[in-house]
């Protein structure tokens, strides 16, 4: 993703309903300056190393970003991340979007399992994890942009697991690399 997609990243990003169900460590208000220092300083140093950062686009619209999904091969305690604009929530294009994240973590990076989490309370997310065959695995205090969301819900995926849904699933995508 380069600096010049920031005003695309801006428009739907800079939500207090997408912020909220961030971790505390994301600051609110978002500075204006947040999503270029993000880029230059924390996505693009490690992409393609330890982080893979991927841009969501709807296929009739590609000059418009609405989400994005992030892999991290060190996650603490998870291992991929994503944010979807507001406007798009519930057409399942999140679930669309992390398919091929999922093959590649697992076919090109050479997972053996993944960690996800979300705020308790987030159906959304929650229900995106068991759509992709993840399983539940814990939960523990989390802080949260907004207050009210203490605890964080730990799911697991194993790349066996992965492959027994991938292959009852009828899920197809196009990865523009």
């Amino acid at each position: 993703m380069s600096l010049s997609k920031i005003k695309l990243i801006l428009r739907h990003f800079v939500d207090y309903e997408v912020f909220r169900k961030l971790a505390k460590t994301v600051e609110w208000p978002y500075p204006e300056n947040g999503v270029h220092d993000y880029l230059k300083h924390v996505v693009l140093p490690p992409q393609g190393e330890t982080q893979w950062t991927w841009g969501i686009f709807l296929k009739d619209n590609l000059s418009e970003l609405i989400g994005i999904v992030d892999l991290w091969k060190n996650g603490e305690p998870e291992n991929r991340g994503f944010w979807l604009g507001r406007k798009y929530w519930g057409q399942g294009i999140m679930t669309e979007a992390v398919y091929p994240v999922m093959d590649f973590a697992f076919n090109e990076i050479g997972f053996k399992e993944l960690f996800f989490s979300n705020a308790v309370g987030n159906l959304r997310s929650r229900r995106i994890k068991e759509k992709t065959g993840c399983q539940f695995h814990s939960t523990r205090p989390y802080q949260y942009i907004d207050p009210e969301l203490t605890e964080s819900e730990i799911w697991r995926l194993t790349k066996e697991n992965w492959e027994i849904h991938r292959a009852s699933s009828q899920m197809e995508y196009e990865l523009i690399r």
